[in-house]
């Protein structure tokens, strides 16, 4: 582990910005690394205001978009609302035709089969279109590359509205209305938007057409925050506020899809890593294991009886799942082991049966291990089909791009993407992309950063700096869980390996011989030699609290030790 300290702001930013907000030099230096500079931000940061959200007209083409729809329900005509399998796709998906039902009828939803279809807009949904009178498709998180699909719909008299996130390719598709804040004319304020979350403008712009204000489309927050969360968009700016009270929506008044899957885990509050880790999981089983339309089923289930059987019914894709994902994340580490490829700037494995609803995750998994760009390839029908994931500040989408005259077709983010190729284009892409990623990445992103936000003492972490670290959440990416080291800490003796095979590591440490404070270091158990007979180590951690039978103290969860 690479130990980054970020850069401490100048002291007369910390003290103009501790005195204004009355909160000491430490709060004020962590609010100064998020951009937080002066009282009135400080106010935007900590309560978020849902009057703060864009005007969604500001979004290029959206004028259109709520006139193609407003003019489809005017004539009766049959709206087919289509989106991926995942996680961000099936709760667009939901929240977009739920809304429109709830005032229209003629309305249907759509996923397209992962196995069967593939990613995005496929040219069997749009026959299925044709087949059953849709004149209009609304497709959210997808599409914004659909260019040879929205010209076989066109001929079929089938118009398409596009609603992505997604980098756009060179010329966008000819469809009536193109939203997607990543396009080049696009000036809206905000381009960090999920696929949900561009859907919930588009609602949003058709409540306000109805003369409705966000209070008559709050209930749809839940959705969006599970979303932004599942997806790994920045949780700033307009996400952070969706995300703020679509958390409030999912504790406090939860649907009963959601209430269903809370209520099998057995869990009260629900936090954004909650969502990540539990909800998200569950949805995207789905469309992993067996069809994405479950997910849809169960996030637009009202009945509470309904509801719970789909759940269940989810949950058991979850654990069958699991275990898919465990066998082949062995075989593929097994692979690059015999191949004797641990030198290489990239891992790319390839299996014909390894299951495509999990491959996405594999490729998590060989990163966790070897920590370089990823792609896991499975067959699919006549073509192989990848995953790929990527190191913390290289952009696999652009390596992708470097190799794109192997490829047949791919899409995706900085971190994440997906593709298809011809199987004899294998070996030829797997040289070619590690030569790309050889000649522009940086060898020091190969070692896996952790990124301190400040030294701090023990003495200094009270529950009062808690409590001021809970109101910074939700977290995620543009602003995580902040992060400190420790200097000179020494285990009081009672150190310990803990959990499956010794797994985890737990102590109680001290400074300066005072300030005792547990500690848990989950997969650290490893590194307990380094902290036995009272040698001193440095640390880097979160401050999180742990209760146990009833008492509730601070902890810190510890990330790395030296």
């Amino acid at each position: 582990m690479r130990w980054t300290i970020k850069p401490k702001p100048k002291q007369e930013d910390i003290d103009f910005l501790a005195n204004e907000l009355q909160v000491d030099d430490l709060v004020a230096q962590l609010l100064l690394q998020r951009g937080i500079t002066n009282f009135e931000e400080a106010k935007k940061f900590f309560r978020p205001q849902l009057s703060d959200l864009h005007d969604p007209f500001l979004m290029k083409d959206m004028d259109i978009a709520v006139t193609r729809i407003e003019e489809a329900i005017a004539n009766n005509e049959n709206i087919l609302v289509y989106g991926d399998y995942d996680v961000d796709g099936t709760t667009a998906v939901a929240l977009v035709s739920s809304y429109l039902q709830s005032y229209y009828p003629n309305v249907a939803t759509y996923i397209p089969d992962r196995y069967d279809e593939g990613y995005g807009v496929s040219y069997k949904g749009i026959d299925f279109a044709e087949d059953n009178g849709f004149s209009l498709i609304i497709a959210l998180d997808c599409g914004i590359k659909a260019i040879d699909k929205v010209a076989y719909a066109k001929e079929k008299g089938i118009d398409f509205i596009i609603c992505d996130h997604h980098r756009p390719g060179k010329t966008l598709p000819n469809a009536v209305a193109v939203l997607d804040p990543k396009r080049e004319d696009c000036t809206y304020p905000f381009d960090e938007l999920c696929g949900c979350g561009v859907g919930f403008k588009l609602i949003q712009a058709l409540g306000a057409h109805k003369g409705e204000t966000i209070d008559d489309v709050f209930y749809c927050l839940d959705l969006v925050a599970t979303a932004i969360g599942a997806d790994i968009v920045p949780i700033t700016g307009e996400n952070r506020i969706l995300s703020f009270y679509g958390l409030q929506v999912i504790n406090q008044q939860s649907r009963p899809g959601f209430k269903a899957i809370i209520d099998q885990i057995n869990k009260s509050e629900l936090t954004i890593t909650d969502v990540v880790f539990i909800i998200a999981p569950r949805i995207n089983a789905a469309g992993r294991m067996k069809h994405g339309q479950h997910a849809v089923n169960l996030l637009t289930e009202t009945d509470m009886l309904q509801a719970s059987k789909f759940a269940a019914e989810i949950e058991k894709f979850n654990t069958d799942r699991r275990g898919l994902d465990q066998e082949i994340t062995v075989a593929a580490l097994n692979q690059i082991q015999k191949n004797k490829e641990e030198d290489r700037y990239t891992s790319v494995v390839f299996q014909e049966d390894w299951h495509k609803g999990v491959i996405g995750i594999v490729a998590s998994r060989l990163m966790e291990t070897y920590y370089r760009p990823t792609l896991v390839f499975t067959k699919s029908g006549e073509k192989l089909a990848a995953s790929a994931r990527s190191v913390k500040g290289f952009d696999v989408y652009n390596a992708l791009e470097g190799c794109s005259e192997c490829i047949e077709q791919f899409g995706g983010h900085k971190y994440a993407a997906g593709l298809t190729l011809l199987e004899e284009q294998y070996e030829v892409f797997k040289s070619k992309f590690e030569e790309v990623v050889r000649k522009t990445i940086d060898p020091v992103l190969l070692t896996p950063e952790i990124t301190v936000d400040a030294i701090i003492e023990l003495k200094d972490i009270t529950p009062k700096l808690l409590r001021i670290l809970k109101q910074f959440a939700p977290f995620g990416p543009g602003n995580m869980s902040p992060v400190f080291m420790a200097e000179n800490l020494t285990d009081t003796g009672y150190g310990k390996t803990v959990g499956q095979e010794g797994a985890h590591l737990k102590l109680s440490v001290t400074q300066h011989d005072s300030h005792k404070i547990n500690a848990i270091g989950f997969n650290l158990g490893h590194k307990l030699p380094l902290v036995t007979g009272r040698k001193p180590f440095n640390a880097v951690f979160s401050i999180d609290e742990n209760e146990w039978q009833g008492n509730v103290s601070i902890q810190l969860k510890l990330k790395d030790i030296q």
